[in-house]
């Protein structure tokens, strides 16, 4: 097994965490620990999302670089009389990737329990439905409980929270790292490590390091984190699509893991910023910081509730070319990484007044 240094190890404990939306206590605990060594001053929203700050110049505009703190999961909606339990997705999920997946049921008071989930076996189904996906209603956790009584009696409640099982995996190539939940604890990473690079560096302006809560069910802790810091530019660091693997089109995705972080100039949640998006590309080829550019039709990113917050924000969505997102476990290359906390790192030590002034009404 590869030793884990210390920007793995920070990449572990992020997403091991156990946070879906509505449940980011302990994401936000290990979020934190790592970035309260680089803040002046670590403040929260009323939802739960963690704002650290740090100052360069006091007077300057304020720059949000915003991750989301939670993941993709499920919540217990019932428990039959014979124990199993019954789900509702939290988060997009398709049906294909949740079968026979190992699961983790977090009780009210912060114990686990393991669970798969199941569903009727093919051998009796009917031919035609062999041919058809399992509809996510038709299928339930087995956590090996007999009754409801025994579920109950473990601890395991209506309203608990249940997260993939997946454990954080460097990869053979040791650039590529495998784990639950990159969407987007590699955005809160990103957020410590610009805090991280900024020590002893001159900035001219105020900095905010931010993990969003309840992104994955419609962008809503951006709303109220950006309506506590008001900032003048805003960041929001997800994943993106990695269009490098077998069945995806050029017309889908040109996006490739270790090209570089990708500059998304549309999706579904907004039209990116024309003045910050020049100025992120400028700076990107002025530090020979390799990007791509990336359209995603079919999602969004907190960029899209930040950029309307207040009187309007010019906001720009930077992602980490992934693959497989939304099911147990993705992939992404650490060079996408180091060199997206780079770029932003450059971009910062730029944005001074007259700067953000200029990109705002560019």
């Amino acid at each position: 097994m590869t030793k884990l240094d210390e920007t793995l190890t920070m990449l572990k404990d992020l997403t091991d965490a156990k946070g879906i939306p509505g449940n980011e206590r302990e994401p936000r605990q290990v979020m934190e620990k790592y970035i309260a060594p680089y803040a002046d001053k670590i403040e929260y929203d009323n939802l739960g999302s963690l704002i650290a700050e740090k100052v360069g110049d006091a007077n300057g505009p304020k720059i949000m670089v915003a991750g989301h703190l939670d993941e993709v999961g499920f919540m217990i909606s019932k428990i039959d009389d014979k124990g199993f339990l019954s789900f509702q997705t939290v988060g997009g999920w398709w049906s294909q990737v949740m079968l026979a997946q190992r699961v983790t049921i977090v009780t009210r008071k912060g114990e686990t329990i393991t669970g798969v989930i199941g569903s009727k076996p093919p051998h009796i189904l009917s031919p035609d439905a062999r041919k058809k996906p399992v509809d996510i209603k038709e299928m339930f956790i087995d956590i090996g409980a007999s009754s409801k009584e025994e579920a109950m009696s473990w601890g395991v409640m209506p309203g608990d929270m249940v997260v993939p099982y997946f454990e954080f995996s460097v990869m053979n190539n040791e650039k590529l790292l495998l784990a639950k939940a990159w969407d987007n604890r590699i955005g809160c990473a990103i957020a410590i490590d610009v805090l991280k690079n900024l020590q002893g560096q001159d900035h001219p302006n105020i900095v905010y390091g931010v993990g969003n809560v309840q992104e994955e069910v419609g962008l809503r802790g951006a709303k109220t984190s950006t309506a506590k810091i008001n900032p003048d530019i805003g960041f929001a660091v997800d994943v993106g699509i990695a269009g490098d693997t077998p069945g995806i089109s050029p017309k889908e995705s040109t996006s490739k893991m270790g090209d570089g972080p990708q500059i998304v100039l549309f999706d579904a949640s907004m039209v990116s910023h024309k003045g910050l998006r020049d100025f992120v590309v400028d700076t990107a080829e002025e530090n020979n910081i390799p990007y791509q550019f990336e359209t995603i039709a079919g999602g969004g990113t907190d960029a899209g509730s930040m950029h309307i917050s207040l009187n309007g924000v010019p906001c720009l969505s930077i992602g980490v070319a992934t693959r497989y997102i939304h099911s147990h476990a993705g992939i992404l290359h650490r060079d996408d990484y180091e060199n997206t906390v780079k770029l932003i790192v450059e971009v910062i030590k730029k944005l001074d007044r007259d700067t953000v002034n200029n990109i705002t009404f560019n």
